[in-house]
């Protein structure tokens, strides 16, 4: 069985969040008195339509445009060439201005896309582009985007509800309101620690993904050199915190690694070279 590892955590980490989800889902009837067929209506439909709109808040918030086949031949080549070889539709190509080097794959194995900043496609050779290219497809067919998107959903259906039960609980004052907000994203971010958990670690198995679909592991360790550098002199990203989860590059040093959705570069490389 391909990535039992990957898809152990994944079963781990979505028993959490149903968890998290039930607790919100008891809150909620305590708080407002909803039937539980209500809860759990309006819950799921809440999560469903934060997937759906996800892939294209996604987009979006980078102004990502569809990618001329006609002018980037050889990215829709190799895109087609590695899908074929992952067994996957090929996604949709978009390429948006980042502000930084940066690639990110968002949607499910039948309906992908895969976006690339024009800041990447002028910094890599074509070889690093690749490893890239397989990195983000590996991601689809791991089918680990959708969990990402479903914990996001999940996280803010939760803090919602938790800000909700403070101020219904309160004198409903100026300080239940901030008491409110704290809550909220205090709860948000005790949901996110688990999503970042298993986002840390898929982005080690769409490394060796693409390591095998490539060759070696050289192309992508020398993109992520190259990307890591390249972001430390771009200064400002226009990139989201949501959106950048879903990238192929990001860190965090000290505790922040505690709240970071992905491992430290440098690790990434070394086991890519080892």
């Amino acid at each position: 069985m391909r990535h039992l590892g990957l898809k152990a955590r994944m079963a781990v980490v979505g028993s959490v969040l149903f968890a998290f989800y039930a607790v919100a889902a008891v809150v909620a009837m305590g708080a407002f008195g909803f039937p539980l067929w209500l809860v759990a209506l309006g819950s799921l439909a809440f999560v469903g339509v934060q997937y759906k709109i996800g892939k294209w808040a996604a987009l979006r918030s980078v102004g990502a445009e569809e990618m001329p086949e006609e002018r980037f031949a050889d990215v829709h080549r190799r895109v087609e060439r590695l899908s074929d070889d992952m067994d996957i539709d090929k996604p949709r190509l978009m390429v948006a201005r980042m502000g930084v080097p940066n690639a990110f794959a968002v949607g499910r194995k039948g309906a992908g896309t895969v976006v690339v900043s024009e800041e990447l496609l002028r910094l890599l050779d074509a070889d690093e582009l690749e490893g890239v290219l397989a990195h983000e497809l590996a991601h689809i067919r791991n089918r680990d985007v959708v969990m990402m998107v479903l914990g996001q959903g999940v996280a803010s259906i939760v803090a919602i509800v938790a800000q909700w039960a403070v101020l219904l609980t309160g004198d409903n004052d100026l300080a239940d309101f901030f008491l409110a907000m704290v809550v909220g994203q205090l709860t948000q971010l005790l949901v996110m620690v688990f999503v970042f958990a298993i986002s840390r670690y898929r982005e080690y198995v769409a490394d060796r993904d693409a390591a095998d679909l490539v060759g070696g592991g050289e192309p992508l360790a020398s993109a992520l050199e190259k990307i890591s550098r390249g972001s430390e002199r771009a200064g400002d990203s226009e990139i989201d915190s949501e959106v950048s989860a879903l990238c192929i590059f990001g860190d965090g040093t000290g505790l922040a690694r505690l709240f970071a959705s992905h491992p430290p570069v440098e690790k990434r490389i070394e086991r890519l070279r080892s």
